[in-house]
């Protein structure tokens, strides 16, 4: 029997088995889900889960720092996990896996205990156009602080590192390289041999980003020869708030603390200098995340074995699942995949010609679809696309083709389901035109079915489930006239909101103030019929006692909001706040 087998894989997930059951059990209290969301964080097998039980059961006692036996039982097992993480990516020695609380954490070690002390002003740092933000705003904090400049390497219509461009952006002045061993939203395993080679050809260090790599790829950071190397456990089947820096001993050694506390000293004294621990310690202040460290050893136990099976059975079935899902959705007209040809792994980038990137995820999340849509913490990738955002699906493999299936049909569906541009028309003759009307006369031209709270209240009062409140707000936002092009501008944009939003106020002689609102996006105009209706028509005293928390609660909505959508609506109520003032 092969290593790898999809059906057990699968069922070693326990949140993905038992929304699995609830398909067929209608009494559940879990709804179906298809959770496409993977390169954001993976399920976590029940061995992972359950170790974290057993610990705090069994060996709960802080580590290095007692002569207790339990301490001692912590310490080993907590010992046995940095082991295995050496062996998992070729480090030669235990001293350079130092914990972290994730990647991000260890790139802002690299930064401020080595770069810091180390670059000039004119010095250069080398990122990639597209880093994710943990592996440009630490090094653009760092350049501030030092006066170094960061030059950015390109991408050819691939998504990969343009390796002509190589040579002319890294250069004797370069003195950090730092780059993805894969994107995060292209999907594409980038050059970074080539990238390593060229750094170490001008003397710079070369530091690699291997987020999006470790659960797809086998790593060996000494065959790549890089200086450094992060990630982060919880994207490969792993616990949260545990990660990874490899770095070369010697550079190691060199660098100063990062943090200051227990452990991660040698001697403390007020009358001489202080003394600090050795290799691994001496960047690991405080009592670390023990429980996650040791779950961390259970995860490389499961998932090492599968990375290194000579018959690649997962490997294998990772990309029938990426060709099966890019295919399926190349056959779907409006789909724009965001570069050229078929991903390397299983994140498949694109948006939908016509449709809001936030509506369409937020109508798949009504299906029980998880994936993601906006920026995905990479900002300047999107403007080097020219893109506001876009859609991505991560695949694992404990996916399955019934869930591509499912994918894919309710994508026709909504596609199906939505409507064009919903804006207040005016008929001239035989022909039409949008044309530009005032606060007052827009709300009364649409004529909403629902203009008050007490309105709102009552119609989401009937509906049951998220299914009927996402299709209700949808509703909604199809009767919110659009405002002209001209009022959509830099004085009425709402900042904070994951979408762009514009807010535009007159107010009344009576002191009662109208509010009109637009967005790009059809969910968030929904979500901006149900707040304007908490506050048009109310003076500024009013305004101010209006409690929108309990006012989406009573609608069942709070739940359903990420905090990015729900922070961009606290951004809508501030301003007309604000306003209103």
């Amino acid at each position: 029997m092969n290593i790898f087998e999809p059906h057990l894989f699968r069922q070693q997930f326990p949140l993905i088995i038992q929304h699995e059951k609830a398909q067929i059990d209608q009494h559940s209290l879990n709804p179906a889900l298809v959770y496409l969301d993977n390169a954001a964080t993976t399920q976590k097998p029940e061995q992972v889960i359950n170790s974290y039980q057993y610990y705090y059961q069994n060996s709960n006692a802080n580590v290095h720092r007692a002569s207790h036996q339990l301490s001692s039982k912590a310490t080993s097992a907590f010992e046995q996990a940095r082991s295995s993480v050496q062996k998992f990516i070729g480090a030669r020695s235990i001293k350079e896996i130092i914990w972290t609380k994730g990647a991000t954490e260890s790139i802002n070690i690299i930064a401020q205990a080595l770069a810091r002390n180390t670059l000039r002003l004119g010095d250069e740092i080398v990122l990639c156009a597209s880093e994710h933000h943990a592996n440009i705003v630490p090094w653009q904090i760092v350049a501030q602080q030092t006066g170094a400049v960061i030059k950015v390497l390109t991408l050819n219509n691939q998504g990969y590192i343009d390796v002509d461009s190589i040579d002319n952006v890294i250069t004797s002045k370069t003195k950090i390289v730092a780059c993805a061993h894969i994107s995060n939203v292209l999907g594409r395993i980038n050059p970074i041999k080539s990238v390593i080679e060229r750094a170490k050809h001008v003397g710079a260090i070369s530091v690699i980003d291997g987020a999006q790599a470790v659960a797809h790829l086998s790593v060996n950071v000494a065959a790549l020869d890089c200086d450094f190397y992060v990630f982060s456990a919880h994207k490969m089947y792993g616990p949260t708030g545990v990660g990874v820096l490899y770095g070369k001993e010697a550079l190691l050694e060199s660098m100063s603390p990062y943090q200051g506390g227990g452990e991660m000293i040698k001697t403390v004294s007020f009358t001489q200098a202080t003394t600090f621990n050795a290799l691994p310690f001496k960047f690991e202040a405080g009592t670390p995340n023990i429980a996650g460290v040791i779950a961390f050893s259970q995860c490389i136990d499961f998932l090492a074995p599968l990375l290194a099976d000579k018959k690649q059975g997962y490997s294998l079935y990772e990309q029938q699942l990426l060709q099966y899902c890019y295919q399926g959705l190349s056959q779907i007209k409006p789909v724009k995949f965001i570069a050229e040809g078929m991903p390397d792994i299983g994140v498949i980038a694109f948006t939908l010609t016509g449709h809001h990137n936030h509506d369409v995820a937020m109508a798949l999340d009504s299906y029980g679809i998880a994936i993601r849509s906006g920026h995905h913490c990479a900002m300047p990738l999107m403007t080097y696309l020219q893109l506001d955002g876009c859609l991505r699906i991560s695949i694992a493999a404990y996916n399955t083709v019934a869930e591509i299936d499912y994918l894919l049909n309710c994508l026709h569906s909504i596609l199906q389901e939505e409507g064009g541009d919903n804006s207040v028309l005016v008929k001239q003759g035989k022909a039409e035109s949008q044309v530009s009307l005032s606060s007052s006369q827009l709300i009364q031209s649409a004529k909403p079915a629902v203009q008050t709270m007490d309105d709102i209240i009552r119609l989401f009062t009937k509906t049951k489930g998220w299914d009927s409140r996402h299709r209700e707000i949808m509703l909604l936002g199809k009767k919110l006239p659009r405002l002209d092009k001209s009022l959509r501008n830099d004085n009425t944009l709402i900042a904070g909101c994951e979408s762009l939003a514009w807010l535009q106020v007159e107010k009344n002689i009576d002191g009662s103030y109208i509010f009109t609102a637009d967005s790009d996006a059809k969910i968030i105009r929904g979500l901006l019929v149900i707040v304007l209706a908490a506050f048009n028509g109310r003076n500024a005293q009013e305004i101010n006692q209006v409690n929108i928390n309990e006012y989406f609660n009573t609608l069942g909505l709070l739940q359903h909001l990420s905090p990015s959508r729900g922070n961009g609506l606290l951004a809508i109520v501030d301003k007309i706040k604000l306003l209103a003032q």
